[in-house]
């Protein structure tokens, strides 16, 4: 199979934005674009939304086709020479978006925005998915706009320069493979890669107010900073172009992550990849990040 970036389709508006987002981040990896609507009982069910009224088969298959030769106009249009195949998928929405996210580079799908920074309705189908996933998927917020990702200033969203991509990091057992991953989008962004790292420490770091004794606090972030350097080392060689900050976070890291997303292009988290519920620093990211999220499956 040719390598693609891929983006599902289910009628929304939301998806239709994270098509545009499939189209932008396919031009920077120089891939084709691939369309999927899966033909399935929800098919025009907006994956944060409810279900509409039945359909016959045939007035289904009519519907799914005109809407991805819409979608593939209006992608095509926006982003001329780029390179769009489309496909109606016959097994219900999880089933048929896992199977598409198994053959592509990345899987692209749509949250619904709830406006503001509360973050986004992440529905049953894109949550099963980023669980199920052997593939990396990102989520993209409903009215997310090409020069939201941007840095301010620019004249036109192709003039300014990216925001950072921010990583979530656990320090104590660092991810090749979500590295890679995030330093390669500041690479193809031209972007710096901003790492948050955290770590939770035991009850001895503790006073007994309850607040972390200043002098562990230190000894602590200077060990989280230390692993880290040696984990990023070979990465650093491999991309010298990318500017590497880091953010040391004692505790929960997710509502750092959170408050990093907003002026970010993209958050990269991972997900060990095994049938467990998705963690929580991931599922805060996921709920409540204002720009795009990519959870990355890692063994």
């Amino acid at each position: 199979m040719p390598r693609t970036i891929t983006a599902g389709l289910d009628g929304s508006p939301e998806s239709l934005t994270a098509a545009d987002w499939a189209a932008r981040e396919a031009l920077l990896r120089d891939l084709p674009l691939h369309l999927v609507h899966a033909l399935g009982r929800q098919l025009y069910a907006p994956l944060g939304g409810a279900t509409q009224p039945s359909l016959s088969p045939g007035e289904q298959i009519r519907r799914a086709d005109r809407m991805l030769r819409e979608t593939e106009a209006v992608i095509a249009r926006r982003h001329p020479g780029l390179q769009i195949t489309t496909d109606s998928l016959t097994e219900e929405p999880v089933t048929a978006l896992l199977g598409a996210a198994g053959t592509a580079d990345l899987l692209v799908l749509g949250s619904r925005g709830l406006g503001g920074v509360t973050g986004f309705l992440v529905g049953s189908v894109a949550q099963a998915v980023v669980a199920d996933s052997r593939r990396p998927v990102v989520l993209v917020r409903g009215g997310l706009r090409s020069e939201d990702e941007r840095q301010p200033g620019g004249f036109g969203s192709g003039a300014a320069p990216f925001r950072d991509v921010v990583l979530g990091l656990n320090s104590t057992a660092p991810n090749d493979t979500v590295m890679g991953f995030a330093f390669e989008a500041a690479s193809q962004r031209a972007a710096r890669l901003r790492v948050v790292h955290g770590r939770s420490p035991e009850l001895p770091y503790y006073d007994n107010g309850g607040d972390l004794n200043a002098e562990l606090h230190d000894e602590l972030t200077g060990e989280m900073h230390r692993a880290l350097a040696e984990a990023l080392e070979p990465w650093r060689h491999k991309f010298p172009g990318v500017e590497v900050t880091e953010q040391a976070v004692i505790g929960k890291a997710g509502s750092h992550l959170v408050e990093a997303s907003r002026d970010a292009s993209l958050v990269v988290v991972g997900r060990r990849r095994r049938r467990t519920p998705i963690g929580p620093v991931t599922h805060a990211v996921l709920h409540h990040a204002t720009a795009p999220v990519a959870v990355v499956p890692h063994a």
